[in-house]
C-alpha cells in the first residue's frame, strides 16, 4: 500500500514537471497564462515568473494584463527580489491608474524599498528612499488599510537614520575626536529633535565638551569651559533625572572650579 501511495505521489510530481515543461516550450499565451496562474496560486511563484515573463509582451493592451502585470510584480515580491518588484509595482501603478489593485500595488512597491535597507552601520541611501516612497504612498492613500503598517516602517526607518546620525558622534567621542563629536551631535539633536536617542545626544555632547575644555590649550581654554558648561546646564535642564546625572553633576564641579582661575585673572 505504502508503495502504491508512493508511486501515485511521484506520478503526480512528474506529471506536474510535464505539464510545466509543456507550458514552457508552448506557443500558446493562453497556456502560459493558465498555469503560470495556478503555479502562483500553489505558492511556485519561481516557476510562475518564468511564465509570465514570456507573455508579458504579449499581453499589452489586452484585458488580462492588467492582473497578468499584478501577479507578475508580486511574484518578484514574493520571490524577494525586491529590486525588481520594486521598478514593476511602480510601472503597474503608472499603467493602471485606475486599478482595484492599485492601493495594494502602490504599498508593496513601497514597501519593496523598504525591504532593501541595510542595517544602520551601512550607507543609508536606500533607507533615504524606502522613507520617500511610504510618505508618497501614504499621502496618496491616508485612509489605505496598509496606513498603519506604511507609518511603522517609516518610524523604523527614521530610527535608523537617527541611529546612524547617533553612533558616528559617539564614535569621534570615542577616538577622542572631540570637536567632530560636539559637532555631529549638535547636528543630530537639531536633525532628530524628537529622537528617543537625545538624552544620550546630549550627555555625550556634554562629555565631548568637557574633554575638549579640561585638555584645551590655554588661550582657548576659558571659552571651551563656558562652553561646556552651557551643555551642562542645558543636558540638567531636560534631563534632571537622567542615569548620567551624578557623572554630568561632577563635570560641571569640575568646569566650576577650573573656571575660579578666570574670574580671578579678570
Amino acid at each position: 500500500m505504502k508503495k502504491f501511495l508512493y508511486l501515485l505521489i511521484v506520478l503526480a510530481v512528474f506529471s506536474s514537471c510535464s505539464e510545466y515543461q509543456k507550458a514552457l516550450k508552448s506557443e500558446d499565451i493562453a497556456t502560459k497564462f493558465k498555469m503560470g496562474d495556478t503555479l502562483y496560486t500553489q505558492g511556485k511563484y519561481a516557476k510562475a515568473n518564468k511564465l509570465f515573463a514570456q507573455i508579458v509582451p504579449e499581453y499589452r493592451g489586452k484585458p488580462q494584463a492588467e492582473k497578468l502585470m499584478f501577479l507578475y510584480s508580486n511574484s518578484f515580491y514574493k520571490m524577494g527580489d525586491f529590486y525588481v518588484a520594486g521598478y514593476q509595482f511602480e510601472r503597474f501603478a503608472s499603467s493602471y491608474p485606475k486599478s482595484e489593485k492599485l492601493e495594494e500595488a502602490s504599498f508593496l512597491g513601497a514597501k519593496s524599498y523598504y525591504m532593501l535597507s541595510p542595517v544602520y552601520t551601512k550607507d543609508q541611501t536606500e533607507t533615504k528612499d524606502a522613507i520617500e516612497k511610504l510618505q508618497v504612498f501614504i499621502n496618496d492613500f491616508p485612509k489605505s488599510e496598509y496606513i498603519s503598517e506604511a507609518n511603522t516602517l517609516v518610524k523604523e526607518l527614521d530610527f535608523k537614520l537617527e541611529k546612524k546620525a547617533y553612533e558616528i558622534a559617539k564614535q569621534y567621542n570615542h577616538i577622542s575626536d572631540y570637536q567632530a563629536s560636539i559637532k555631529s551631535f549638535d547636528n543630530f539633536i537639531y536633525e532628530f529633535p524628537g529622537s528617543s536617542l537625545r538624552e544620550h545626544a546630549l550627555f555625550y555632547r556634554l562629555d565631548s565638551a568637557f574633554n575638549l575644555a579640561t585638555n584645551s590649550v590655554e588661550y582657548k581654554k576659558e571659552k571651551r569651559l563656558k562652553d561646556a558648561k552651557e551643555y551642562y546646564e542645558a543636558f540638567k535642564k531636560a534631563y534632571v533625572n537622567s542615569e548620567y546625572i551624578n557623572d554630568a553633576d561632577n563635570m560641571a564641579l569640575q568646569l566650576d572650579e577650573e573656571l575660579k582661575n578666570y574670574s580671578i585673572k579678570s
